[in-house]
């Protein structure tokens, strides 16, 4: 009971301070181990709710999958993935991650639950262990089995069977990188 009321008292003068301050006054956000400036606006403004930290993704969630026969005009009968709800809101969102990277070719990596002699391309582990991933910027130089945590936007894929189930795009190496 106490907490709730703190906090109630404390976002009540939030609000009343918030007509002291100027729109055009700046100020200073942590955000992702970076400081980025800021125009003051009321708390429920985008530019604060951007400085939100990211969903932390793990490979249990991702691994919550369940898979159903459909027929495809190249393959015939197929398993597409059927995402779970919880990944489905996920989508589009910014997200944080850990694994080891998987060379796919010499300019693209994986993200991978497991590391390269055991990933899903072995017949170790199903394809809900991997995540493709597309860098912000220019594409840095990574070691096989290389243990990173990134930071990007997610994006599920349940239809085009020639793709990636999990994505991470604009992605940014957070840890790991050397």
């Amino acid at each position: 009971m106490r907490k709730v009321y703190s906090l109630a008292v404390l976002a009540a003068v939030l609000l009343v301070l918030e007509g002291f301050y100027n729109p055009k006054t700046k100020i200073v956000a942590l955000t992702q181990n970076k400081i980025e400036k800021a125009t003051f606006f009321p708390a429920w403004n985008d530019a604060l709710l951007l400085q939100s930290q990211p969903d932390t993704l793990t490979w249990k969630l991702l691994g919550d999958i369940k898979f159903v026969k459909k027929k495809d005009k190249t393959y015939g009968e197929v398993m597409f993935p059927v995402v779970n709800t919880k990944l489905r809101l996920t989508n589009k969102r910014k997200v944080a991650m850990s694994g080891f990277i998987v060379p796919i070719d010499n300019k693209n990596y994986a993200l991978s639950k497991n590391v390269f002699a055991s990933c899903f391309f072995c017949g170790k582990s199903g394809p809900e262990t991997i995540t493709g991933i597309k860098f912000r910027g220019e594409t840095p130089k990574l070691r096989t089995d290389q243990y990173v945590t990134i930071v990007g936007t997610f994006r599920s894929n349940e239809t085009n069977v020639d793709d990636w189930i999990y994505h991470i795009e604009d992605a940014v190496i957070v840890k790991g990188a050397k």
